[in-house]
């Protein structure tokens, strides 16, 4: 009988002599500045845990108080029975937060995306994006029957030309991430916003990596740029800063109306378990509490980055925590990564097609909870590793 899978055989055997067939590490315990993989103690600079509050005492309180009076799931949909209050608690505070009217949980960043773009447009409407979006923006443009009009990274004047050759089309979204995620440089928001608002276009932002990390208390780049009430449409996430699980849309309450009865992930997945809905609620009320967590990890980041480049390694144009060591060479990539982490260092080695060919490198990130310590052995080991490699 023939296997109509076997072509994945041969694919994977491809990567295998590439060298490029890998399975995730394995995590023993907490997520934690150092951390247990694959028995090995390491210095984890893979984890989006960006403030440390993964493994945070209060957050953990409240995830137990939750389990104890409301139990361990909402037992179906939102739009049917699982609409929990501990879910629209955390949806008015997300508001407040974000300084919109109203906000929507999906269950995970990814859907926050997908689902909102493929729910606004359709196949007489238009979606510029930038090159470098999250691949959750590239899915829900292919999902909403869309036209696609994509532009250089970051290249301004370029969005401008797909935006006037738009014109005639039913309804245009401009699109971009706010802090893209493997090269961790930012977007040119308030150019882009001026653009929307000349075009009559939506605006929509992804602040995945930007939610507690910029901004006055982590609001993102809308609030690091002053654009409050410019951009139509953020989204958010629960599962890096604030060490839970999820993403959000923030934006008008008829917006919010409108993807409550359209938008496919909420309507078919069930809600958040009560304990995630209440650490994220705890994550967030901390981080408005204590702006010493955020000034840490850009204490943390300009030293780390600031050792990286005295070194000689290129970090690209990183301006956020995301700083990543571009090497190029695929092979040369996982190499460096698996050297990192026999010398104590948890750095994962990125390849195509999650960045484009000949971009490989490994990306890095630190954390609020890295100690001065923990930088410095882990350049260190850079250092080490770079040198035997002929990176430096």
């Amino acid at each position: 009988m023939v296997n109509p899978l076997a072509y994945l055989d041969q694919e994977l055997n491809e990567l295998r002599e590439k060298g490029l067939f890998r399975w995730p590490r394995l995590l023993e315990g907490p997520q934690e500045p150092v951390a247990r993989y694959d028995g090995r103690e390491v210095i984890n600079l893979c984890s989006n845990n960006y403030l440390g509050l993964a493994n945070h005492a209060r957050l953990k309180a409240a995830a137990r108080r939750a389990v104890d009076e409301l139990g361990v799931g909402s037992g179906a949909v939102r739009t049917i029975a699982g609409n929990m209050a501990i879910h629209k608690e955390l949806e008015e505070e997300l508001a407040r937060f974000k300084h919109t009217e109203a906000t929507l949980l999906y269950q995970s960043g990814f859907t926050a995306n997908a689902g909102t773009v493929a729910a606004l447009l359709g196949k007489d409407d238009v979606i510029v994006s930038d090159e470098l979006n999250h691949a959750s923006i590239i899915d829900g443009a292919r999902l909403s029957g869309a036209e696609k009009k994509i532009y250089p990274h970051k290249d301004v004047a370029a969005a401008r030309r797909l935006l006037e050759a738009s014109r005639g089309a039913r309804r245009t979204l401009l699109i971009t991430d706010g802090v893209f995620s493997m090269d961790g440089d930012v977007a040119p928001l308030p150019d882009l916003v001026a653009l929307a608002e000349e075009f009559g276009a939506i605006m929509m932002v992804d602040d995945a990596h930007a939610s507690g990390v910029m901004g006055q208390h982590g609001r993102g780049t809308v609030d690091h740029f002053r654009l409050h009430g410019r951009v139509h449409i953020q989204v958010g996430t629960l599962s890096k800063a604030f060490a839970a699980q999820g993403g959000y849309v923030a934006g008008s309450r008829t917006l919010i109306d409108y993807l409550i009865h359209r938008a496919r992930p909420l309507l078919f997945s069930t809600s958040h378990p009560p304990s995630v809905a209440a650490s994220a609620l705890a994550a967030l009320r901390l981080v408005q509490e204590e702006p010493e967590l955020i000034e840490r990890l850009w204490d943390n980041t300009r030293i780390f980055k600031q050792g990286l480049n005295e070194l000689g390694f290129n970090t690209g144009a990183s301006e956020t925590p995301i700083t990543p060591v571009v090497v190029g060479d695929e092979q040369l990539a996982t190499d460096l990564s698996d050297r990192l982490f026999t010398a104590g260092v948890f750095a994962l080695g990125i390849v195509f097609p999650t960045v484009p060919r000949g971009k490989a490198r490994v990306r890095t990130i630190v954390t609020a909870a890295h100690t001065r310590t923990h930088l410095q052995r882990a350049l260190d080991a850079f250092a080490k590793v770079g040198r035997e490699l002929r990176l430096i």
